[in-house]
């Protein structure tokens, strides 16, 4: 028999392949087999009934393999000879353990495949029954990777391991026998054991050809710490030195010290130009987590300078505390606090996504909508980015309006809902994705019918209780890779119950029962898409209509979680509820909440100290000194001792610190507050 090709599952006949040419191999397999015979050499023919043949020599990928239709990539032919070799194995093996590879001129039994099946209703693990033996990539040797990938992509390789780079490792399990690596902007799976030639990137064909050998030294590294691990995040080429990105990360500290010392309100016009200067100095050193957060600082003070409702000083204040953070921590983990190792794009191959919805966002001057994508192979959740501006005096698009609004071929609604297989995806170290328009790589959009079974268990949450211990224990948001989208998940739900609408905060809430574990539904208006809260409120309590998936940003909050819906799916459809028009009657008000009083003294101490950078130190009058020491005072008494002992310093230090001294501390204080208040 030949493993290699018992190996290839429905999964990775689709990454060799496409899932079109994956069903049109189904459905013809399963009506006419091809004729299969097996040489002793372990050399597989197929005949067609048209007289086609395909040959499947054994150490060549199935995408070199010849066959007479003359097709230079992996045809339905070659598909088809896979599936019956696999149909015939199942059949002779549980018959006769030890039974013996046909020889020349015996033909080989090769009953239908499975039958015809729609693909998408495939779990994704779909395999043939054979299980993969315990094995890791990391037994490659350099000489085999020099080999496949030539001496101008192995150097490529190595110097981006100089550089060092941090990826997630997923090692084959029952559920999915396929090993792969995860990083920035490329994914790499492994798709037959001991076989380098079987060894696929996302990435379009021809581009990060280095990701293989990137991959093979991140299993090595992985396989050093902790060989059991079925997924394990591991830092590659720690020998790298970091000190040009960490050098320019602090070029940015004084500048920021000026604003903290000048506040936003009064910063001079030359400061944004400072900013830019350092700005250039980041990209230059590829310390991209620190540029993408200096970029949207700079977007923060063009937004106050205009008077944007854009501008939010809470948001500026922690992008602030954020800079400071990354250059902290950046000399001892530059590598994903800092986000050197990441290329800024890169073209992916043929894709299958599915969306989860979308959300749109917005002021008088811009209308934004991020869209979010599944990408179920790499287990992750990409991206797509469109913002349009509103020109003076004109009427804002309406959430209709901008869903009929194209990207590509395709519609940005379409995209919020449906099954996308695309060949023209770039994809950004922060996960945004952007779909070309070409005339040769094309963009499909079919109707989704809401089967996110088969979705990753990454991003399909059934245990919503084990979803919150595990974000309990993620680094802190200041430090982590500044991802898009990294929050959006699917949930399964059981039932819906406390649907309530508090008019005071014009937000609508209720409680999601999981399978389990629990979590809080919540959406507050925006001017951007008003009918968001009417929809939700009619779907979540229509008793008649049974939801099976809800889909949006996860995130834990003193405690406990919530979720801010981005799609809901019903029996047979997905709605997205950003893209809504009709109003329906809100369900009764209730009295607000009593807040937590821990809560309730961490939100008034963080917007406390975020009045620092907005008003600027030189700038406080004498009640922010009161209040600051108030404040101190009363997380003191609630048991908070490790985030007022920073306030108390900052309340007595700051009228005489210097523009850095004020800065740290500042910085030391805003970040426990924040800290505090996700850990709670």
């Amino acid at each position: 028999m030949r493993p290699d090709l018992l190996a290839l599952t429905d999964d990775s006949l689709i990454t060799l392949a496409n899932r079109g040419i994956l069903k049109r191999a189904l459905k013809e397999g399963a009506t006419v087999p091809p004729t299969l015979t097996e040489s002793p050499d372990g050399t597989v023919e197929a005949t067609f009934p048209d007289a086609t043949k395909t040959t499947l020599p054994p150490g060549i990928p199935l995408d070199s393999t010849p066959c007479s239709c003359g097709a230079t990539t992996v045809c339905r032919h070659r598909v088809m000879a896979v599936l019956a070799y696999r149909s015939a194995a199942e059949s002779t093996i549980p018959a006769t353990e030890s039974s013996t590879p046909a020889t020349s001129g015996t033909e080989i039994a090769a009953e239908s495949p499975t039958p015809p099946v729609d693909t998408d209703s495939l779990p994704s693990s779909a395999n043939p029954g054979h299980a993969q033996p315990s094995w890791s990539p990391g037994e490659f040797t350099d000489d085999q990777l020099r080999a496949l990938l030539g001496t101008r992509a192995f150097t490529a390789a190595r110097r981006a391991h100089r550089m060092g780079y941090r990826v997630t490792v997923r090692r084959a399990t029952t559920a999915d026998p396929v090993p792969s690596v995860e990083m920035s902007t490329v994914t790499v799976r492994f798709l037959v054991p001991g076989d380098l030639g079987y060894a696929r990137a996302d990435a379009a064909r021809g581009t990060r050809t280095d990701a293989i050998a990137l991959a093979v030294w991140a299993f090595r590294v992985a396989d050093a710490i902790d060989p059991g691990a079925e997924q394990l995040e591991v830092t590659v080429g720690e020998e790298a030195d970091g000190s040009a990105a960490a050098t320019a990360v602090g070029s940015v500290l004084a500048p920021l010290a000026d604003l903290l010392g000048d506040g936003v309100a009064h910063a001079g016009p030359a400061l944004p130009a400072v900013f830019t200067s350092a700005l250039r100095t980041l990209d230059k050193a590829s310390a991209r987590w620190p540029h993408d957060a200096l970029t949207d600082l700079l977007d923060q003070l063009a937004a106050y300078r205009d008077r944007s409702a854009r501008h939010d000083p809470l948001h500026t204040a922690a992008l602030m505390a954020e800079l400071v953070a990354r250059h902290r921590a950046g000399r001892r983990d530059w590598v994903s606090v800092l986000g050197t190792e990441e290329s800024a794009q890169t073209p992916l191959r043929h894709l299958h996504l599915i969306g989860l919805g979308a959300r749109i966002t917005g002021d008088a001057e811009s209308r934004s909508v991020e869209t979010y994508l599944a990408h179920p192979e790499a287990r992750i959740v990409l991206t797509h980015h469109y913002t349009t501006a509103i020109p003076e005096g004109a009427t804002p698009p309406s959430p209709a309006a901008l869903g009929a609004r194209r990207t590509g071929s395709a519609c940005l609604s379409d995209l919020a809902t449906g099954n996308i297989v695309t060949e023209s995806a770039i994809r950004s170290a922060n996960r945004t994705v952007r779909l070309a328009a070409s005339r040769v790589a094309r963009t499909s959009v079919l109707p989704s019918t809401g089967d996110w079974s088969k979705l990753p268990p990454e991003l399909l949450i059934s245990d919503l209780n084990a979803e919150s211990a595990r974000l309990a224990t993620q680094p802190p948001t200041v430090i982590r890779p500044r991802v898009r989208g990294e929050s959006i998940r699917a949930v399964v739900v059981d039932s819906i119950t406390e649907i309530r609408y508090l008019p005071g905060d014009q937000r609508l809430e209720a409680t999601l029962h999981a399978p389990t574990g629990t979590a809080l539904i919540t959406h507050t208006h925006t001017n951007a898409a008003p009918a968001v809260i009417d929809a939700l409120a009619q779907t979540l309590s229509d008793n008649s209509t049974l939801i099976r998936y809800i889909a949006g940003s996860l995130t834990r909050h003193h405690g406990h979680l919530q979720l801010d819906p981005t799609a809901l799916v019903t029996p047979t459809t997905v709605m997205a509820p950003y893209y809504a028009t009709t109003d329906h009657p809100l369900p009764p008000g209730s009295p607000l909440p009593q807040q937590d009083p821990l809560a309730k003294a961490l939100t008034s101490a963080i917007a406390l100290t975020a009045e620092l950078p907005h008003r600027g130190a030189r700038h406080l009058p004498p009640s922010w000194f009161t209040r600051a020491g108030e404040s101190a005072t009363t997380l003191r008494r609630l048991g908070l001792t490790s985030a007022a002992t920073p306030l108390e310093t900052l309340h007595h230090s700051l009228p005489t610190a210097t523009p850095l001294e004020a800065l740290n501390h500042w910085t030391t204080t805003h970040l426990r507050l924040l800290l505090t208040a996700q850990q709670l």
